[in-house]
């Protein structure tokens, strides 16, 4: 049966390595040439935000800067003011216009800040231009959430997607050190390579440039060989037909949580955007003693960068794969509507991911506002459950819900089997829904709802009930 933990491990080693060093606001010192932001490790210390409100409502606005501000926090600074700026659309050559950058250089000096963080994703141009009229650091929301993904992935798989992730925006914003790129290789710079050396030559940042792509290349090799191990293991699964049940939704929404509620497993648990990174693959049971696994993926957020979703797509692919989604879902938060719908927007880019069959599963019962819960209800109905990870309140509904919504077994069994091959009646405890045993003089009369491949296997060495004399 499934394991239930009222004080179920949540990774507190690592959390305690994770917390092991922080950064400290203030000690750091500050570089003349803003241009260096690129070659340096993102470094958030004391922080403005910014942001344009395009569309929706004031709500909305804000709703989208407080959760700049949690990525912020996460990502280890200290927000010290937020800024919305309402616009048809962005400005194409400062973000929010030149009159109010030159605003927000005043709000900078007079909090101190040293970052200013945009609410979108920025172009090179933007970017350049905002940097030289603030006189700070200047990222964007892309490159926040790059920073969060390369403090928190652990695995190799995980490293190599977010490094790929990152070049591919570090690309086309590539800059250098004053001039320092646009040296020319040629003639005896070249290394003295003579004739047909000579010239213009390559400039340094195009050198760059290519070494990029080359790395790109590499580390799609690398995670395309990865993804083989990942692809095996998936493979196995099906081939025993044992059900995929897959964990899915919004960054913090405590999917992590969910997973150590069902089976145990221990994964790392932290009130932060994207604590974990890396999948988990667990076994659990139905409350009639059905196997099937549940795997955890990677939060998603509103607007999450493409890179990401490019070089997380052997992971996100086990939600395309499974065959049921449970779409976790924070109760608690003051739009869990919109966060649903960024999780199927993300969705729409997962070849399959659609067509699965889905669960809403309300988490975070204990601090949600009834209204709330009453509202998804109404809107989900059938297809929602309200749960309490923490509190494990809702987890017995919800794994009767699971059992439900799994694959039917579609061969029912009523064989007598010889004891000789007691390996068939272990695999329809584990893969099967056993109806009832009965131990014979000559084997054990079996009856029970399995799936076709071990339908066959019993078929070949058991004998029908009927007849046994």
């Amino acid at each position: 049966m499934t394991r239930m933990h009222p004080e179920f491990d949540t990774g507190e080693m690592d959390l305690e390595e994770r917390q092991a060093l922080r950064r400290v606001a203030g000690l750091s010192t500050e570089l003349v040439d803003i241009t260096e932001v690129e070659y340096r490790q993102l470094r958030l210390e004391r922080v403005v935000l910014v942001g344009v409100w395009t569309s929706g409502t004031a709500v909305d606005a804000e709703n989208s800067l407080l959760e700049l501000k949690l990525l912020a926090e996460t990502a280890g600074s200290q927000v010290l003011e937020g800024l919305v700026q309402r616009r048809q659309k962005p400005d194409t050559a400062t973000y929010i216009g030149s009159g109010k950058a030159q605003e927000l250089l005043d709000v900078v000096e007079s909090t101190g800040a040293d970052t200013v963080i945009c609410d979108g994703e920025l172009t090179p141009g933007q970017l350049r231009q905002l940097e030289e009229i603030v006189k700070v650091k200047v990222i964007d929301r892309t490159a926040l959430i790059l920073d969060i993904f390369a403090q928190h992935a652990k695995s190799r798989e995980g490293k190599a997607q977010v490094e790929l992730a990152q070049l591919q925006y570090l690309l086309p914003r590539l800059r250098g050190w004053g001039g320092n790129l646009s040296r020319q290789v040629g003639g005896r710079a070249a290394g003295g390579v003579g004739i047909g050396g000579r010239g213009p030559g390559e400039t340094k940042i195009e050198l760059d440039r290519r070494r990029i792509r080359e790395r790109m290349a590499k580390l799609r090799r690398q995670i395309s060989g990865m993804s083989v191990a990942r692809e095996t293991m998936r493979s196995h699964r099906t081939a025993r037909e044992v059900p995929a049940v897959a964990i899915a939704g919004y960054t913090n929404a405590g999917k992590s949580s969910l997973l150590n509620r069902l089976t145990g497993a221990g994964v790392l648990v932290e009130d932060a955007l994207f604590a974990t990174l890396d999948p988990t693959v667990r076994r659990s049971r139905t409350p009639e003693g059905r196997l099937f696994t549940l795997a955890d993926t990677v939060g998603f957020v509103r607007h999450l960068p493409h890179q990401l979703v490019e070089a997380f797509r052997s992971t996100l692919e086990e939600v395309a794969e499974s065959d049921l989604i449970l779409h976790v879902v924070d109760g608690s938060h003051p739009d869990p509507e919109g966060q649903i719908a960024a999780v199927r927007e993300v969705f729409a880019d997962i070849d399959g991911a659609l067509d699965v069959p889905e669960i809403i599963v309300v988490n975070k019962a204990d601090a949600a506002p009834q209204e709330t819960l009453d509202r998804l209800a109404r809107r989900f109905g059938q297809d929602s459950i309200v749960v309490s990870a923490r509190t494990g309140a809702g987890i017995g509904e919800l794994m009767r819900l699971i059992e439900e919504r799994l694959p039917r077994l579609d061969h029912e069994v009523h064989l007598l089997v010889p004891y000789e091959r007691g390996d068939l009646i272990s695999r329809a405890h584990k893969e099967g829904e056993v109806l009832s045993v009965v131990h014979e003089a000559d084997g054990t009369i079996l009856h029970a709802r399995v799936l076709p491949s071990l339908f066959q296997e019993l078929e070949k060495v058991g004998k029908p009930v009927e007849r046994v004399s």
